[in-house]
């Protein structure tokens, strides 16, 4: 039976948000939510967390999950989880979750993982849910466009282009990765691509080298975590959710 190994990268030095794992929301750690909401999830083995600062690590041990000491040259995070799946042999699916989706749904992440065990010709699956309009020219918002369950392209820009109202529709797409364990230690290696640069978004590698990336379509309203607006926008829907 297949293995699933869920692995979280976090960086102290975040661009936009110094020290993102560790702010508080509804006084708990953001890395601390992301970690307990991969634990729920009913198709996941392990989870650990991939980190080239000590605070983090210290800080994710005595919340009782693994952590593990990276280098601290990887250019991404995908790169930093290739190092952690290199030295585990139960991850057979390897899951990418991002630190910054605190609201995330175990059960997302269960879909990801039955996905990629009923489809083993697949490499990679993410998640992409629907786009409220007032979201759609924010840059720190990703969208993607997609057919069939299948990625066409992804970017911070708003896509597709709506020439005809009728068919309205757009997605912005969730941070969380799914790979064949084989996969991974393939993309790890290869070398950023012309668009990944442009738009600063690494999956765009993948898609140039030819990997295809499933997509599960989710209903989701839940913010990720990107700046400080972002943060007190979290707090204010986590304060809504508990009335």
């Amino acid at each position: 039976m297949k293995k699933s190994l869920v692995i979280i990268p976090a960086r102290f030095a975040s661009t936009r948000l110094p020290g993102k794992p560790l702010l508080k929301l509804g006084g708990k750690a953001l890395l601390r939510h992301v970690c307990e909401r991969c634990q729920e999830a009913d198709e996941v083995d392990a989870v650990v967390v991939a980190t080239d600062d000590g605070r983090i690590q210290q800080a994710v041990e005595e919340w009782g999950f693994d952590a593990q000491m990276t280098r601290s040259d990887h250019q991404s995070g995908t790169d930093r989880i290739g190092e952690v799946a290199l030295s585990r042999l139960e991850g057979d699916i390897v899951v990418n979750v991002q630190g910054d989706e605190p609201f995330l749904d175990p059960g997302h992440i269960d879909q990801l993982i039955r996905f990629l065990k009923e489809n083993p010709e697949t490499p990679i699956a993410t998640l992409m849910a629907p786009l409220p309009e007032s979201e759609l020219d924010n840059p720190n918002v990703v969208k993607v466009a997609a057919e069939q369950n299948r990625a066409l392209y992804f970017s911070r820009a708003p896509i597709p282009y709506t020439r005809n109202q009728d068919h309205k529709v757009h997605y912005r797409h969730i941070g969380v990765y799914a790979f064949q364990r084989s996969a991974l230690l393939e993309v790890i290696l290869l070398q950023p691509s012309t668009l990944e640069k442009q738009e600063s978004l690494e999956q765009l590698r993948w898609l140039a080298a030819g990997y295809p990336i499933g997509v599960l379509k989710v209903d989701d309203s839940a913010p990720g975590i990107d700046t400080q607006e972002d943060l007190e926008k979290a707090e204010e829907w986590l304060r809504q959710k508990s009335i």
